[in-house]
């Protein structure tokens, strides 16, 4: 079974989950993009629901398929969220962001009654950090932020494309960092977030409420 049947058979056992009238958060990145295909099918069947997007790609795959979307400035909470994941481990601890969208990512999770989180078999992994974890950086602290991170010996890389900086849809930069020496990842997640300049990290603890991967022609479920 190839890895993209998996996502989307993940994707299709998540959105069972979704009721007439909910507001659902929208993730990002290639398996997320399965979950609002197969969405927009059930909307065109009638499902009434309103989605709540975490990236400009994702805005325009969802209204390419003719989904509804809203914002904040609409809404006081998100009733479902649903998302990809570059890795997880056995606590349901999570590495996201390898799309570049981790902080609205983030931000849709924060505010949802329930995060779900979808993947192909492969990004189920005892231990975090075989992924390098992204964060997001203001331009301006990003030059003293990776020489502050090599010091900690996290081996800050500057994420590009097309040879320039990527840029975020919120204007920022994107280091990927080593931790595959980290053991207390909670840790880590304070000590970066205590540095200015640093916006959020691809560290997301304690956020994913429901697994649930593609493996082969069937799907696993994991609950915290």
């Amino acid at each position: 079974m190839s890895t993209e049947k998996e996502k989307e058979l993940a994707a299709r056992a998540a959105i069972k989950y979704i009721k007439d009238g909910m507001t659902i958060g929208l993730g990002t990145g290639s398996t997320a993009a399965h979950m609002i295909t197969a969405l927009a099918e059930e909307v065109a069947k009638g499902l009434n629901i309103i989605g709540i997007p975490s990236s400009e790609s994702t805005k325009e795959l969802a209204l390419a398929n003719g989904i509804p979307l809203t914002d904040f400035a609409n809404i006081s909470a998100i009733d479902i969220n649903i998302d990809g994941t570059d890795e997880f481990d056995p606590y349901l601890q999570l590495i996201k962001g390898g799309g570049g969208a981790l902080l609205r990512e983030k931000i849709l999770a924060f505010n949802s009654k329930l995060n779900i989180i979808i993947a192909d078999c492969h990004k189920q992994v005892s231990r975090l950090g075989k992924f390098k974890l992204p964060i997001e950086t203001i331009p301006f602290a990003t030059p003293i932020l990776i020489k502050k991170l090599r010091i900690m010996n996290l081996n800050p890389i500057l994420r590009e494309k097309d040879n320039s900086p990527f840029i975020t849809d919120e204007g920022n930069y994107i280091l990927d960092l080593d931790i595959t020496h980290i053991s207390n990842v909670a840790q880590l997640e304070n000590t970066l977030k205590q540095l200015p300049g640093i916006v959020e990290t691809g560290l997301f603890l304690d956020i994913a409420d429901i697994v649930i991967i593609g493996r082969g022609d069937t799907t696993e479920v994991f609950k915290r």
